[in-house]
């Protein structure tokens, strides 16, 4: 499936069960943060299942907030892309990118 059909039956579904165009972004950022927690169980768990459930379930959220705004999950990816690509830095000790500082 691409991941323009999967955005597609997020939207339907979200909007099948009232949550497109009754929720809101910010309600909907609150429940993305409520499985992101999940997903750090899972994560601490090492619980694969659990880990891609987590995923998911932000991503429906994530794919709610940009219907709610009338934006795409892909326009906000290739923005986000373009802001990064060619970005320098380094990998810090906790495996965390840090870009590089003008100034």
């Amino acid at each position: 499936m691409s991941w323009n059909i999967a955005e597609l039956n997020v939207i339907r579904w979200s909007e099948a069960r009232g949550i497109i165009p009754n929720s809101t972004s910010l309600a909907q950022h609150k429940k993305a943060q409520e499985e992101m927690n999940e997903l750090l169980t899972a994560i601490t768990d090492r619980d694969r299942a659990g880990i891609i459930d987590g995923v998911g379930d932000i991503l429906v959220c994530l794919i709610n907030v940009c219907a709610l705004e009338d934006v795409s999950m892909t326009q906000c990816l290739e923005a986000a892309y373009q802001e990064i690509k060619d970005r320098k830095g380094y990998m810090n000790s906790d495996g965390i990118f840090v870009k590089e500082t003008n100034g």
